[in-house]
């Protein structure tokens, strides 16, 4: 809260203690005057009046006073200035009060279904307008963490750590545990297929077929250079590719089909036996060792590699985060376009993204709702207990005058409505007597 807005406040609270107090003053001096004037009817009722109004007064300023400060009146200051005293306890209530409420897993899985908050980050995030905004943050991120990298402390936080990972790391067994992964359920043999079939491909391209017809003109010239002289070389070149070319694609046709084929055992064994070399040969082990040594020392070519190359790919970010038109500013945009539109689209995502949201909820919800349990209870506990006060003062004592004013005006009203009860008790007296045996 700025100096200005809490003069502004304490200036509204002082104006509006100041009516009670004028009430209670007129209340005061209309008992005076009554007391004094000659009695009656009407000035014995008036005075009736200002007592009780006094009487109002006094216990509602006393009741409001008592909440923000100590009232020096024997036996009833213990009872006052109840925040102070009381606020660690308001602030461990508050902060149940706040997770019991608002926190609980089911009121949060309750407002992501009457929010449907996917279907609204869809409509939302579908809008190109929305996209754009999306890819502006981005960018913003982007460039802060860019920043973040230009301060030395950062960079050698982030160096240091990256040496403490790969001090740990047995680069050997973990490359044979990552080729075990890639490996299995027959991985590789897909990538075989694959290779086999760019084999084919390239084969079959008219650059290809003449690359290995000069290739073997060049080599029948080099080795027979007085036949290459007799010989139609041109011809043999091309028949030669075409032979070649037929004989490949026989080989590569049977090894595709052939999931039993001979290559393939081979190549399982030899990847096997890497794996093997890698997760436990002596050899492969000490040698990953020294690699990783090369890695750490502060000289090598390795580190100065990487960190050209960090600072090559840290100025093309930079440099495109500047411009307009930047790249990475069009990919996040359209991505969240994309993701909007898929959401918007798929009844069904929409609805595995809400059970997945409403499971994470479930999960986590007990927990958060802790940690903000606490996080309220501290800070409550942390503030200064006479500033907490004053503050809350100046926030809901302005309202609370009215607690005041209207005791003042209630107890007018009752006092008069007692002077004239009692008035009406002489007459009312033979009619109780008769009905009720009063």
């Amino acid at each position: 809260m700025t100096a200005s807005s809490s003069d502004r406040e304490g200036g509204d609270l002082r104006r509006a203690k100041r009516r009670p107090l004028l009430l209670l003053g007129g209340a005061a001096l209309v008992f005076i005057v009554t007391a004094l004037w000659p009695p009656g009817i009407v000035i014995d009722g008036i005075k009736a009046m200002s007592e009780a109004a006094m009487v109002g007064a006094l216990a509602d300023w006393f009741a409001v006073t008592a909440l923000f400060r100590r009232v020096p009146v024997p036996f009833f200051a213990r009872h006052s200035d109840v925040i102070a005293r009381n606020k660690d306890r308001i602030g461990d209530q508050l902060a149940a009060f706040v997770r019991d409420k608002f926190l609980d897993v089911d009121s949060l899985v309750e407002l992501l279904r009457r929010h449907d908050s996917i279907g609204r980050f869809a409509t939302w995030m579908g809008a190109p307008d929305n996209a754009q905004r999306l890819g502006d943050y981005a960018v913003r991120l982007m460039s802060g963490l860019l920043g973040l990298t230009d301060d030395a402390r950062i960079q050698g936080f982030i160096h240091d750590g990256l040496r403490a990972a790969l001090e740990k790391v047995d680069l050997s067994k973990s490359a044979g545990a990552l080729l075990d992964t890639l490996t299995r359920d027959d991985r590789h043999q897909e990538l075989l297929d694959q290779l086999l079939d760019q084999i084919g491909l390239w084969l079959r391209e008219e650059g290809a077929r003449t690359f290995v017809a000069a290739r073997i003109v060049d080599g029948l010239k080099s080795e027979y250079p007085k036949a290459g002289k007799i010989l139609p070389s041109a011809w043999i070149g091309e028949k030669g590719a075409s032979v070649l070319e037929s004989a490949v694609e026989q080989l590569l046709r049977q090894i595709s089909e052939d999931r039993e084929h001979q290559l393939r055992k081979k190549l399982d064994a030899v990847v096997q036996q890497l794996i093997t070399h890698l997760k436990s040969d002596p050899a492969f082990l000490r040698k990953s060792e020294e690699l990783k040594a090369s890695l750490l020392h502060e000289g090598s070519a390795f580190n100065d590699y990487t960190r050209g190359l960090w600072d090559g790919l840290r100025t093309w970010l930079r440099d495109d985060l500047e411009r307009p038109d930047s790249a990475l500013r069009a990919k996040a945009s359209a991505l969240g376009c994309w993701l909007g539109q898929a959401l918007a689209a798929d009844a069904g995502l929409r609805a595995a993204v809400n059970d997945f949201l409403e499971e994470l909820v479930r999960a986590s919800g007990p927990d958060l709702a802790l940690a903000l349990t606490e996080h309220i209870s501290k800070t409550v506990r942390n503030w200064d207990a006479r500033q907490t006060t004053q503050l809350i003062e100046l926030k809901i004592g302005k309202d609370l005058q009215w607690i005041r004013i209207n005791g003042t005006l209630i107890g007018s009203l009752i006092g008069g409505l007692l002077y004239l009860l009692s008035l009406l008790l002489p007459y009312l007296k033979p009619w109780l007597q008769v009905h009720f045996g009063v």
